[in-house]
C-alpha cells in the first residue's frame, strides 16, 4: 500500500490462501486505519487509529474478544471486552506512558460524537493498547497530546502507511526497526466468502531468533533478555460468538511462532479481536435478539487464515520500516539492508 515495498515483492510468500485487495486489515469492509507521527529529534513516536465500521460504534456495537499471551501490558479496555463480548470504541495504539493521555482523549472523541453517554445511558469503554518505545523516543516526555488522537481517528482511511508510522514510529523488532504491519486472507466456507485482516505493532524480539522464508540465520546480537511486545488487531466479516472469536484469535500465536518468537518475560503480546458480522444496536429493548455465527466445524480456515495473515503482519512491519536514529543516538536499522541473506 501507499507504494511501499512489502514483503511479498521480495519474492516471499507467506502461506497458501489468497489475500484481499489491499493485503491489510482493511480488505474487511467499514475497516480503516489513521496515523499520526511525531518525528524529531527528541519524539520517536504516535498514535494509530483502527475504527471498525463506518456508522456510529456505541450505537451499533460490534461482537469483540481479546486475548493476553503473555501479560506485560498497560492496555486499557480489555476486562470488559471479555467481560460483555463487544466493542464500542476504535482501538488506539501508542507507547506505554502515553495510555493515559491516549484514553482521555479518545473518551472526549466519543462523547462529543454521543451527547448521552453519561446522561441518558452508560458511560463509554475506551480501547487503547501499548509497547514501549523508550529506545528511541524520549517516552518520558509523553509527546501524544489530544489533538494527535483526534487526528488519527479524522484522517482514517482504508489504505495507510505501514513500518515507522504512527504507534509504530519507535518500536524495534527482532533487532531491526518494527512497527505496523498488516496483511489479510480470503476464506471460502461452501458458498460463503469471508475476509480475514490481521494488524500488528511490533516491538519484540532478538535478531538472532529471526525466521524469515524458513531461513533462521541465528545472526549475533547482545545478551540482554528478550524485551518488547506486540499488539494483534483481527478484523473479520465472519459470523462469530464472543467465543468463538476469541478461539480465532489466539490463533495469532501461531504467526508469531512461526518468525521466531518465543515470547520472553518482558515481553507482552495482547490481541484484540472484532466481526463486523452481527451490529449490537446500544438502544434495543427487546428481551432477546438474534445473531447468526459460523458452525463450528467450518471455524478452522479461520485459524489457517489468521495464522498465515499474523505472520505476514509481521514481516511487513519491519521490511516497510526505514532506519531511524533516535534518543542518545541509538540506530535501528532496516530489514531492508539485509533482507537479500534470506532471498
Amino acid at each position: 500500500m501507499k507504494n511501499q515495498k512489502r514483503i511479498r515483492d521480495y519474492g516471499i510468500t507467506i502461506g497458501s490462501l489468497k489475500t484481499g485487495k489491499l493485503n491489510a486489515i482493511t480488505d474487511v469492509s467499514g475497516v480503516r486505519v489513521g496515523h499520526v507521527t511525531l518525528d524529531s529529534e527528541k519524539a520517536k513516536t504516535g498514535v494509530t487509529a483502527i475504527i471498525p465500521h463506518d456508522g456510529n460504534l456505541f450505537r451499533e456495537k460490534l461482537i469483540s474478544a481479546s486475548h493476553v499471551i503473555n501479560g506485560f501490558g498497560k492496555s486499557v479496555g480489555l476486562i470488559q471486552v471479555d467481560e460483555l463480548g463487544q466493542i464500542e470504541t476504535p482501538i488506539l495504539l501508542t507507547n506505554t506512558l502515553n495510555v493515559g493521555k491516549v484514553s482521555d482523549a479518545l473518551i472526549e472523541y466519543c462523547l462529543k460524537e454521543n451527547d448521552d453517554i453519561g446522561v441518558k445511558t452508560g458511560t463509554i469503554n475506551p480501547i487503547v493498547c501499548e509497547c514501549n518505545d523508550g529506545h528511541l523516543n524520549h517516552i518520558r516526555a509523553r509527546f501524544v497530546e489530544k489533538e494527535h488522537v483526534f487526528e488519527a481517528l479524522n484522517n482514517a482511511q482504508s489504505e495507510f502507511l505501514e513500518g515507522d508510522v504512527g504507534a509504530g514510529k519507535g518500536m524495534k523488532c527482532y533487532g531491526y526497526k518494527g512497527g505496523i504491519g498488516t496483511s489479510s486472507r480470503i476464506v471460502s466456507i461452501h458458498h460463503a466468502i469471508y475476509t480475514v485482516g490481521v494488524l500488528v505493532l511490533s516491538n519484540f524480539g532478538k535478531k538472532r531468533d529471526l525466521i524469515i522464508n524458513h531461513k533462521h540465520l541465528r545472526e549475533k546480537d547482545d545478551n540482554e533478555n528478550e524485551k518488547g511486545s506486540i499488539v494483534f488487531v483481527v478484523a473479520t466479516d465472519a459470523p462469530l460468538s464472543s467465543r468463538q472469536l476469541k478461539r480465532v484469535i489466539k490463533r495469532v500465536e501461531i504467526g508469531l511462532h512461526r518468525t521466531g518468537s518465543f515470547m520472553g518475560n518482558g515481553s507482552g503480546e495482547i490481541v484484540v479481536g472484532f466481526s463486523s458480522a452481527n451490529r449490537l444496536h446500544h438502544y434495543n429493548d427487546e428481551d432477546s435478539i438474534s445473531i447468526k455465527i459460523l458452525n463450528e466445524n467450518r471455524i478452522d480456515f479461520l485459524f489457517r487464515a489468521v495464522a498465515e495473515a499474523t505472520e505476514e503482519a509481521i514481516l511487513n512491519s519491519m521490511i516497510t520500516a526505514n532506519k531511524v536514529i533516535g534518543r542518545d543516538g541509538h540506530e535501528v536499522k532496516s530489514l531492508k539492508e539485509n533482507i537479500h541473506q534470506y532471498l
